[in-house]
C-alpha cells in the first residue's frame, strides 16, 4: 500500500524529517537593552511628547463652534492654513498611536498577525519596529514574530472559543492580501528577536489538549498549538517529545511533528496557558465523559510507557485524513491526493491512485545512456519537443519565402553528440497526450464555471496521478461543475482521466498558466501554481543543484502547452535559455533592474484591476478581456538578494498572488526574509519542504542537458547562420538503373512495400510502422525512441527485443550477407542503403535536378523534375490508421513534404515557361497543388502561367476560384497585388460572374 515516505535515520539528506527545525536561542546582549531603552524613549516622545507639544503651541485641533457655511465664506489666510496643517499633524499622531496599539496588542497576545491600520503603511512599519525593540528583552518577544504558520489567519480566527480543542490550523493556503503583507514584513524582523526560554514542566500541573476536526481549510499543528499556549511556536519540539510514540485514542501514534490528526490528545508542558486546555485536577464540566475518559487513558501512557511497535508504519499511513475527518496538518501542508476509503475501512487502508502512466516509458528499462532528467519529465519534454518542432517548421517556411534568391534548403541540421541524446530523450520522455488532457481539462473547467457565473477558485497545486487530475484549492469553493468531482475533502477537485478525454477544445483563456512541475512523490506528479503563492517561494541548496531546478522551471514555463501568454523574467541565470521562447523569456542583469521593473508593473496591475472592477486576475481571465490581459508574470531570481532587497521583494510579493505575479528566489543560507514557502534541493535530487509536508524526487535540468537543449533550439533558429536549413538531403539514392533497391517502400500516398513478403498475423502493422519510422530517419533511431513511438504507454525489454528480432528477419540480408537492419557504433538502429523509400527518391531527384547534373543540362533537369512529380500520389502515409503513427506529430516531415512538392512543381513550371509552354506549366502546378494546396507560391505562378495564355475569362475564373478557397480571410496581399497587375478589372469581373 503506498504511503507517504519518511526519511530513514541513515539518510544523509537534511532535514531528516518533515518537521520544522527549531531556531537556535540567542542570548540577550547589552545592545538589546540599549535598543529597548531607545525604543521606549522614541515611543514616549511620539505618543506623549508630540500631543503635549501640539497642545501647548497650536492648541486643540477642533474649533470651538461648528459652522461649516461660515468657514466656507472666510478667506484662506495664513492662520487658516496653519490650522489645517495642525489638524493634519494631529491626525498623523492619532494614526501612529492606533498602529502602536494594534502592534502592542498582537505582540502581547502572541496570536495571529497584526491587523492593518488603513493607510498607515510606513507608520505601522515604524510602530512594529519600535514595539519589537521594546519587547526584545521581555518574555513575550518570541510570540511577536509571526511565522509561516500564520498565513491566512485573522485575529478573530485565533480567538474563537473551544472546549478542549483547537478549531483552526495555520493556513498555508491563505489568500488575504493584508495579512500576507504584514507577515512578509514581520518575518523579516525575525532575526532581531530572541526566544523565550522554555519553561520546565512542573509535576502535578499536567495539562492536555485535544485536536478536533478542522473547519474548512484550517488544520491544527504543533507549531500553532505551541504558539497559542506556550507563547512561541518554536517550542513545538517540547510537545512532540512529550507525546512521541504514545498510543492515541484511534490506536495510532505520533511519529513526526508535522503529522497530527483530529481526535488526538497532546500532553502539554506545565507552563501552558489558554482556555482550550484541560487540567486533570479540574472538574472541567464542559468536557464530555467520553473525552474525559480518553484523556485519562492517555495520561497513563506517559512517563516513558510508550509502545514502540509499528510506529513508523502507522505514522506513514496516517499522514492524511479523509474528507470526513479532516486531513492531518503540518505547519503548512500541500496535501497528496488520496482516494476515499471504502466503507468499513480505517485510515490505515487509504489508497492513493496507482502510479502515473505518463512516467512508464522512462521506467521500463535502462536509459541506454540517454539523460534521465528528461526521460522522467514527461510534461517538460513534451513542451520542449513541441516548441522545437514549431521552431523547425518556422525555419522551413521562412526559408521557403526567402524572397529573391529562392530556397535556401529544407533540411534542418542533424544534431550530434549530447544534442542528439537530448533529442532522443525528449522523444522518449514526452507525454503530449498528458499535456493535451491537462490543457483541455483546465480550460473546460474555466468555461463551465463561466457558464455558471462562478469565479475561478484559487489553486495552489495540481497532482497528476494515474492519469487523474487533482486540483488543491486554497479554500473550499463549493461543488465543482460536472464532470469534476470533490476529492478527499472540500479543498480538492478531481477529474478522472476518462472524463478528461470527453473534453474538446474550447475558446477560453488558460485559467492557471503558472502551474509548473516540481517533481514526483509516491508516483504522483506535483505542479505548483507559482502565480498564486501568497508571497515569495525560496529555494535553498547548493548553487549547482538550485540552478538545475531553476532551469527546469524556466524551460517548462516557457514551452508548456497549458498556457497562453506569460512573461518569465530570469535574473542571475539563464541568459542562454531565452532562445527557447524569446517571446516569453527575458533576462535582466541584476536585482536593481528587477526591483525597478516589478515596482512599476505592480502599480500598473493594481490600477488595471481596479479600473476593470476585478479583485484578482482570476476573475479578469473569465471576462471580455481574457485574451488580452491578466497574463502572469513569473520571476525566477537565482542570485541571492541582500536583506534589504529581500525585504523590498517581500513587500512586492505580499499582493502578488492577486495580481498574477509569482516569485521564486534562490538562497544559499536557507534563510530568506519574507519567504512564504521554503524549499530545499539536496545533492541527491530531493526537493524538501518540511513546513509544506513535501518530499519530492525533484524535476531537474542539469547544466549539460540545458546546454544541449539550447543547442537544439539555436540550430533550429531561422536566423541561425547565413544559410538557414541545409540544402543537401540526409540520404541520397542512386537514381540510375544500377541503383535499383532491394526493398522499396512507397510512403508518399498509400503505404506500400515492394521486395518483401507481407508478414502474417497482427504483428504486420507494427512491423510496417517500425520500418516507416526508420525510413524517415536515415541517420539512425535509438532503440528507446523506437519503442516509445510504437508503445507510448511503455513496454518491457523482452517485447522490444522480440520486435527487433522479427524486424531483422523480415528485412533479411543483402547478397553479401550483411543484415539490412544494423546497429551503429552509438547503438542506434540504421537501415542498409538497399532499403529506400519514394521520399528518398523524390529528394534525390530534386537535388540532382537543381544542384547536380540538371544544372548544366536542360533536358536532364526536365526529365528529373517530371519523374519526381510523378512519385507524388498524395499526403504522407495517406491510409495510416488513426490509432497508430502518433509519433508523426513530433516530426516536421509533414511540413517538408508539401514544400518539397511545391518546389518541384515550381521548378518544372519554370522549365516549361522558358519555352513558353504555359499549358505544361499549368499541368505541373496543378499536380503540385494536389499535395500542397495552401502554398501561395504555387497559386501565384499559376496566375502568371494562365495570364500567359492571354485568356481573360480563364484568368477571371481562376481568380474566382482563389477567392472561394480563401473564404472569409480573403486573398493574401501578394496574390491580390499580383491580380491587380495581371488583371486590373478582376474585381468587377468576379462580381459580375457571381
Amino acid at each position: 500500500m503506498p504511503r507517504r515516505r519518511s526519511p530513514s535515520p541513515s539518510s544523509s539528506t537534511a532535514p531528516r524529517n518533515r518537521t520544522p527545525q527549531p531556531v537556535r536561542v540567542r542570548r540577550r546582549t547589552f545592545g538589546d537593552f540599549v535598543k529597548a531603552f531607545l525604543a521606549f524613549v522614541a515611543l514616549a516622545v511620539l505618543l506623549v511628547g508630540v500631543p503635549v507639544a501640539l497642545a501647548m503651541t497650536a492648541g486643540w485641533p477642533f474649533p470651538e463652534t461648528f459652522e461649516p457655511m461660515e468657514w466656507l465664506k472666510q478667506d484662506i489666510s495664513v492662520s487658516t492654513f496653519l490650522s489645517i496643517l495642525t489638524f493634519v499633524v494631529w491626525l498623523a499622531w492619532a494614526q501612529f498611536t492606533a498602529c502602536v496599539l494594534v502592534e502592542m496588542k498582537a505582540a502581547l497576545s502572541g496570536v495571529g498577525v497584526p491587523g492593518r491600520v488603513p493607510g498607515a503603511g510606513p507608520s505601522q512599519l515604524l510602530a512594529r519596529q519600535l514595539v519589537a525593540a521594546l519587547l526584545l528583552v521581555g518574555a513575550t518577544a518570541a510570540s511577536f514574530t509571526p511565522s509561516l504558520a500564520q498565513l491566512g489567519q485573522t485575529y478573530d480566527d485565533n480567538q474563537r472559543p473551544t472546549v478542549a480543542a483547537a478549531q483552526q490550523t495555520p493556513g498555508l493556503f491563505a489568500q488575504q492580501q493584508e495579512q500576507a503583507a504584514g507577515t512578509a514584513a514581520a518575518v523579516a524582523e525575525q532575526a532581531s528577536h530572541t526566544e523565550a526560554t522554555p519553561a520546565a514542566k512542573k509535576q502535578g500541573d499536567t495539562k492536555f489538549y485535544r485536536i478536533q476536526p478542522p473547519e474548512g481549510r484550517h488544520h491544527d499543528s504543533l507549531w500553532e498549538i505551541a504558539e497559542r499556549h506556550l507563547g512561541d511556536g518554536r517550542r513545538y519540539k517540547e510537545i512532540f517529545e512529550l507525546n512521541k510514540d504514545r498510543v492515541q485514542p484511534d490506536g495510532s501514534r505520533l511519529s513526526e511533528a508535522s503529522l497530527i490528526r483530529p481526535g488526538w490528545i497532546m500532553e502539554m508542558p506545565g507552563d501552558a496557558r489558554g482556555g482550550d486546555l484541560v487540567e486533570m485536577l479540574d472538574d472541567a464540566p464542559e468536557v464530555s465523559p467520553e473525552v474525559r475518559q480518553q484523556i485519562s487513558d492517555y495520561a497513563r501512557t506517559g512517563d516513558g510507557a510508550h509502545e514502540q511497535g509499528g510506529a513508523q508504519e502507522q505514522g506513514g499511513a496516517q499522514a492524511q485524513g479523509s474528507g470526513d475527518e479532516g486531513s492531518g496538518g503540518g505547519t503548512a501542508h500541500v496535501d497528496l491526493p488520496q482516494q476515499r476509503p471504502a466503507p468499513g475501512t480505517g485510515h490505515a487502508d487509504l489508497q492513493r491512485p496507482a502510479p502515473d502512466q505518463v512516467t512508464t516509458p522512462a521506467q521500463d528499462s535502462s536509459s541506454f545512456g540517454l539523460p534521465e532528467a528528461l526521460l522522467t519529465a514527461p510534461l517538460l519534454a513534451a513542451g520542449l519537443l513541441g516548441a522545437l518542432g514549431h521552431r523547425r517548421r518556422q525555419a522551413l517556411w521562412q526559408s521557403a519565402f526567402a524572397g529573391i534568391g529562392g530556397r535556401r534548403g529544407m533540411e534542418p541540421p542533424t544534431p550530434a553528440g549530447d544534442a542528439l541524446d537530448v533529442q532522443d530523450a525528449l522523444l522518449v520522455g514526452a507525454d503530449p497526450e498528458g499535456v493535451r488532457l491537462l490543457d483541455r481539462s483546465l480550460r473546460g473547467l474555466a468555461a463551465s464555471l463561466a457558464a455558471e457565473s462562478r469565479p475561478l477558485p484559487t489553486v495552489y497545486a495540481a497532482w497528476m496521478s494515474n492519469g487523474d487530475l487533482h486540483l488543491q484549492l486554497a479554500q473550499p469553493s463549493g461543488k465543482p461543475p460536472s464532470p469534476w468531482q470533490l476529492g478527499q475533502d472540500q479543498t480538492f477537485w478531481m477529474l478522472a482521466r476518462a472524463d478528461a478525454e470527453t473534453y474538446e477544445d474550447v475558446d477560453t483563456a488558460a485559467p492557471y498558466p503558472g502551474l509548473v512541475s516540481l517533481g514526483t512523490m509516491d508516483d504522483s506528479r506535483l505542479l505548483l501554481n507559482l502565480e498564486s503563492v501568497p508571497g515569495i517561494v525560496s529555494l535553498s541548496g547548493r548553487e549547482e543543484d538550485r540552478a538545475a531546478v531553476f532551469a527546469s522551471v524556466a524551460a517548462e514555463l516557457a514551452t508548456n502547452g497549458w498556457s497562453d501568454r506569460m512573461t518569465i523574467t530570469l535574473v542571475g541565470f539563464g541568459e542562454d535559455l531565452t532562445a527557447l521562447a524569446p517571446s516569453r523569456l527575458r533576462h535582466l542583469d541584476g536585482i536593481e533592474a528587477l526591483i525597478e521593473t516589478m515596482e512599476a508593473e505592480t502599480r500598473q496591475r493594481r490600477g488595471a484591476l481596479g479600473a476593470a472592477g476585478h479583485d484578482s486576475v482570476l476573475t479578469g481571465r473569465t471576462g471580455p478581456a481574457q485574451h488580452t490581459r491578466w497574463a502572469p508574470h513569473l520571476v525566477l531570481l537565482a542570485a541571492e538578494p541582500s536583506p534589504e532587497d529581500a525585504m523590498t521583494l517581500a513587500e512586492l510579493a505580499a499582493d502578488a498572488s492577486r495580481l498574477g505575479i509569482g516569485y521564486l528566489v534562490g538562497t544559499g543560507s536557507g534563510d530568506l526574509p519574507g519567504a512564504a514557502w521554503e524549499m530545499e534541493i539536496t545533492g541527491e535530487g530531493r526537493l524538501l519542504a518540511p513546513l509544506l509536508g513535501l518530499e519530492l524526487d525533484a524535476q531537474l535540468l542539469p547544466a549539460a542537458e540545458r546546454r544541449a537543449v539550447v543547442e537544439l533550439f539555436t540550430d533550429a533558429d531561422p536566423e541561425h547562420g547565413p544559410d538557414g536549413p541545409g540544402t543537401t538531403p540526409p540520404f541520397l539514392v542512386d537514381i540510375s538503373e544500377q541503383g535499383r533497391p532491394a526493398v522499396y517502400a512507397r510512403l508518399v500516398g498509400p503505404y506500400e512495400i515492394i521486395g518483401l513478403e507481407t508478414p502474417d498475423g497482427e504483428r504486420s502493422a507494427l512491423l510496417h510502422e517500425a520500418l516507416a519510422l526508420l525510413l524517415l530517419h536515415r541517420e539512425g533511431v535509438h532503440p528507446r525512441v523506437l519503442s516509445s513511438a510504437l508503445w507510448p504507454r511503455g513496454v518491457t525489454d523482452d517485447v522490444r527485443e522480440a520486435l527487433l528480432d522479427r524486424l531483422r528477419d523480415w528485412l533479411g540480408t543483402d547478397p553479401d550477407g550483411t543484415p539490412r537492419l544494423r546497429t551503429d557504433d552509438a547503438g542506434r538502429l540504421t537501415l542498409a542503403k538497399s532499403v529506400v523509400s519514394d521520399l528518398d527518391v523524390l529528394r534525390s531527384l530534386y537535388h540532382e535536378a537543381t544542384q547536380g547534373r540538371g544544372v548544366d543540362s536542360r533536358a536532364v533537369r526536365g526529365r528529373l523534375l517530371t519523374d519526381a512529380l510523378v512519385l507524388v500520389r498524395g499526403p504522407l502515409l495517406a491510409d495510416r490508421p488513426e490509432s497508430r503513427y502518433r509519433w508523426l506529430t513530433h516530426e516536421i516531415v509533414d511540413a517538408q513534404l508539401p514544400l518539397l512538392v511545391a518546389d518541384t512543381g515550381l521548378a518544372l513550371a519554370e522549365f516549361h515557361m522558358e519555352k513558353n509552354r504555359a499549358e505544361k506549366a499549368i499541368e505541373a502546378l496543378n499536380a503540385a497543388l494536389r499535395t500542397a494546396p495552401s502554398d501561395e507560391r504555387l497559386w501565384n505562378e499559376l496566375l502568371r502561367a494562365t495570364h500567359a495564355l492571354d485568356d481573360p475569362e480563364r484568368l477571371t475564373a481562376l481568380a474566382s476560384d482563389l477567392l472561394t478557397r480563401s473564404g472569409a480571410r480573403g486573398l493574401p496581399p501578394r496574390t491580390e497585388a499580383l491580380l491587380d497587375e495581371l488583371l486590373p478589372t478582376w474585381r468587377d469581373a468576379v462580381a459580375a460572374a457571381g
